[in-house]
């Protein structure tokens, strides 16, 4: 029951988020996503940007807490990987619904000219995940190497979790960059990879 619980929360979370993410992008006659933020498809005063948080990303979050806090049920007793699962759920999946019930300005407001407090809680929660999700990965890459076991899954977890760490330093050491768009999305599918990969195991363990 817990492993599938767990395959399909994780399934769901990030087709939902997938979804959303590429669909998002078409209500824009000239919405570029190499160069535009995500979050600028579900902004405030976006045509759908309503029905892409309240049907797409906030149920996405809840599917993907449910993923990270129901897994560590399936792993063996190690503290880090407790400790990174529960940084996964905190900073990635309830961080997904924080971002969808505050989304950020229109434009997302790159000059943070007179934000709103939605902008700036939207910031600081994107700001959170991007600093925790990958120690967290990088902590179950860690337990599982010192149980010695699941070497390729552990393999896979710390090259996903330094993969996201090289780009998010080139992503906040030049937010205003023409390839953000390139950049985060080359993040958020590492997080995304990781997650069907985990989900994958999590059922065939």
């Amino acid at each position: 029951m817990n492993k599938s619980i767990t395959f399909w929360s994780g399934i769901i979370g990030v087709t939902l988020f997938i979804v959303a993410s590429i669909v998002g992008g078409f209500q824009f006659d000239h919405y570029n996503p190499l160069s535009q933020y995500i979050s600028e498809t579900y902004a405030i005063g976006t045509p759908y940007g309503e029905a892409l948080r309240y049907f797409g990303y906030i149920p996405s979050g809840i599917f993907l807490a449910v993923f990270a806090f129901s897994a560590p049920r399936i792993f063996p007793t190690s503290s880090f990987i407790m400790i990174g699962f529960w940084g996964i759920g905190i900073f990635y999946g309830i961080a997904t619904v924080v971002v969808g019930i505050f989304p950020c300005d229109k434009g997302c407001n790159k000059e943070w000219v007179d934000p709103s407090i939605s902008q700036l809680i939207h910031n600081l929660t994107g700001l959170l995940t991007y600093l925790f999700v990958p120690l967290s990965l990088l902590a179950i890459g860690f337990g599982l190497r010192q149980l010695k076991i699941l070497h390729r899954f552990s393999t896979i977890t710390l090259a996903c979790g330094l993969n996201c760490i090289l780009f998010i330093g080139i992503l906040l050491s030049d937010p205003l960059s023409d390839y953000v768009g390139l950049y985060q999305r080359i993040i958020e599918g590492t997080f995304i990879l990781w997650i069907i990969v985990c989900s994958w195991y999590s059922k065939n363990s």
